[in-house]
């Protein structure tokens, strides 16, 4: 099993890159084809039948792993204060995918300063609950400081290197040095923009030489149709 996992946000097939995915039941299990990594990110949205983490998990083989966003009910309306009983539902579902379960990722909204105790509390009971790994996507410029990097180490939470940036130290991963997390959302169009050669080589760099025990790259620029074509070139690259 590779150290290093690339995928893209959701599982979206441009029909410009068909012949590039070996055909397959499912758009989802086309995908799984090339990639061992993908986000659900509509888990930040809304919550899901049993049947379709099932199927899901049913649909991509042994050793695929999904990251699955937490609910922006706990993250952007309850802004991480008392959110067990949001939290509780949550993992419920995602732990329905088994073994194809992967990282939980936190994305905080950009007002979301960073408040020591309310942090602590939520990864406290965060961890409480849930075990296996977790990526926090912080976008407030005070969650880039010692003081919460020491936190998050202390709870063993990846702080994501995120694109485009919106701190000079968000293009690093931070926070838990075992486990590296970069999400890019395109640049300088979010969600639009194609990330060049140049960029991808350079990243690609970037994992290898990560010192996590697991590396994670997913690419969030999919209005475009980007997403993919640039995981498929990043994970070429990487493999080189």
């Amino acid at each position: 099993m590779s150290r290093i996992r690339i995928g893209t946000a959701g599982w979206a097939v441009p029909r410009t890159l068909r012949d590039r995915f070996p055909e397959g039941p499912s758009g989802l299990a086309r995908y799984a084809g090339c990639f061992d990594a993908a986000e659900v990110n509509s888990s930040f949205y809304r919550s899901h039948r049993e049947s379709t983490w099932r199927r899901w998990a049913a649909e991509t083989p042994e050793g695929f792993r999904f990251a699955v966003k937490a609910p922006r009910t706990a993250t952007h309306e309850r802004k991480l204060v008392d959110t067990g009983a949001l939290i509780d539902p949550f993992l419920a579902e995602a732990r329905l995918l088994g073994d194809r379960l992967g990282p939980i990722l936190v994305q905080l909204p950009p007002s979301l300063a960073f408040d020591p105790g309310v942090a602590e509390c939520f990864l406290a009971e965060l961890r409480a609950r849930f075990d296996g790994p977790v990526a926090c996507e912080p976008r407030h410029p005070t969650w880039f400081e010692p003081e919460a990097d020491a936190l998050l180490r202390r709870h063993r939470v990846a702080r994501v290197a995120a694109d485009p940036l919106r701190h000079p130290a968000a293009g690093a991963p931070g926070g838990w040095p075992a486990f590296a997390y970069w999400r890019l959302h395109g640049s300088p169009r979010m969600y639009y923009s194609a990330y060049e050669e140049p960029y991808l080589r350079a990243l690609a760099a970037a994992l290898r030489a990560s010192p996590a025990d697991e590396v994670w790259c997913v690419f969030d620029n999919t209005t475009s149709g980007a997403a993919a074509e640039n995981a498929l070139s990043l994970r070429e690259l990487v493999d080189d």
